[in-house]
Formats: C-alpha cells, structure tokens, sequence
C-alpha cells in the first residue's frame, strides 16, 4: 500500500490563501514534505477556493512540479481542470476520480487513453454510495468493462469503494473490507483498490488513531493505496509494520525507512 498525500487541498486553509495570492510558498512546502515522508503521489486539489478552477488547476500543478518530482493525482470533479493539469504534467498522472456513470466514464478514460494515465474510480452512480459489498462489487464491474473498453490495463484501475465516517456509518466498514477483497476477483491482473483514508475518522476525535488502525487492516484485506496524511509518521510506520507482517515486503532492521524510499 501507498500513500497519495493528501495536503495541496483548497480545502485547507493555507492552500486556499496560497491560491488567493497566488504563491507557491505553502503549495512547495507541502509538496518537499509530503516526498520526504514517503508519498509516492501528490493529490492536487483546487478546492473551493478557486473562482477558475481550470487556470488553478494548470497553476498548482506547475508549482509543484518545481518542488517534487513525485506524480500527481489530480482530484476534481471538473473534467476540464483536470485535463488543463494532464496537459502540463511531466509524467504520467492519475485522475482522481470517476463515478460509474456511463457519460463521466467515457470522458475520464478517453483522458486518461490520451494521456496515459491511471484512473481512481469511485464504487458509487447516481443514487449515491451503496450500503452494501454487493452492490459496491456490480459497480466497481462497471467501471472495470469502460476501462477495457478504453484499452486501460487493469493496474492503471484504482477502485474506491468509498468510505462513510465510522461515527455515523459505521455498519459500511465490514462491507468495505469485503469490497477490498472481491474487487481482486474481477478481472486478471485485478485492479488496484484505494480510499480516501481521512474519512473514515471525519468528525470523531481519534482521527489518527482510527485512521492507522483502518489503514492497517486494509492492508490485510487487499487496499493498495490511499490518499492520505503522509506526514503522520505513525500511520507511515503502520503501514509499512503491515507489509512485513502480510509478507509484501521483505524484512530487514530499517524496513520503515525503506517503506519511505520506495518510489
């Protein structure tokens, strides 16, 4: 599993001042620290800060490209911010993300087609985000047989099976855990799975600790990334304990920081 930090957010009060003044200071700081504590990507997301998301999009990406040589996972749900970023990308990026609606899948994976990129796909359509695996499983199916039909191999997938605050949906943590799982059934190579880790623990006031703990055990069920804090040092030690214990990594004396070292 690995970590997309998750920092350069609008939804942050710093990034949102930067983005306002346009100045790059607190956008680099956050991307220098991010790599340094082992993100293999960087989320960019304008937020809603932005009264042209299109142009802060294209910005940001520049900014940080100055200050990492990390991939980016551009987050919006305005398509056309996140092919102005594709269209300035050094390297190959991830779009983050697409809902299993027909019309948003076919314009995200012929972008993603264009500029080779990996593809976040979210378990959820137009009636929202299901309670159940089953129902989560049909729609990660969907977005498996668009990516194939776009000639998107299948590690360039990312499944999301989305999920909900453990203090108000908590009866949704098993039925993710199951999705991590069966989403490996779906095809051969499988797809990979991520999930945007803060949210489990939104609203409590554990959130470090839910989301270490909720990090680790998607490990043991399959999870192979997520946008998360990449500076919790913890979390990052947690994550790379479970790998040894899961024998995904090979064991030796400084495991961690070679957990923070793999790009």
């Amino acid at each position: 599993m690995f970590i997309i930090g998750e920092r350069i957010n609008g939804m942050f009060k710093d990034i949102a001042q930067a983005i306002k003044d346009e100045d790059p200071r607190a956008v680099q700081e956050w991307a220098r620290k991010q790599d340094i504590s082992g993100a293999r990507y960087l989320d960019i997301n304008t937020g809603p800060a932005s009264k042209d998301p299109v142009r802060t999009m294209r910005w940001l990406v520049e900014v940080t490209q100055e200050a990492s040589d990390l991939p980016l996972a551009l987050d919006s749900t305005n398509y056309d911010a996140i092919e102005a970023g594709l269209e300035v990308c050094k390297r190959p990026a991830m779009i983050n993300s697409v809902p299993a609606e027909w019309p948003k899948m076919e314009r995200v994976f012929t972008l993603a087609k264009k500029f080779n990129s990996s593809v976040i796909g979210l378990a959820m359509n137009e009636q929202g985000i299901p309670k159940d695996a089953d129902t989560r499983v049909a729609l990660a199916m969907e977005l498996v047989a668009c990516a194939d039909s776009y000639g998107i191999p299948m590690e360039d997938l990312y499944i999301d099976p989305l999920v909900l605050p453990c203090n108000v949906g908590q009866d949704h943590g098993p039925e993710v855990m199951m999705t991590l799982r069966q989403i490996k059934l779906l095809a051969d190579p499988s797809p990979r799975t991520v999930v945007g880790l803060s949210n489990i623990s939104q609203g409590t006031k554990s959130r470090e600790l839910i989301n270490r703990v909720f990090a680790v055990m998607g490990v043991a069920n399959g999870l192979d990334a997520a946008v998360a804090d990449a500076c919790d040092h913890e979390l990052i030690e947690s994550i790379a304990t479970s790998r040894i214990i899961m024998n995904i990594d090979i064991y030796c004396d400084s495991y961690v920081d070679v957990y923070r070292k793999q790009k």
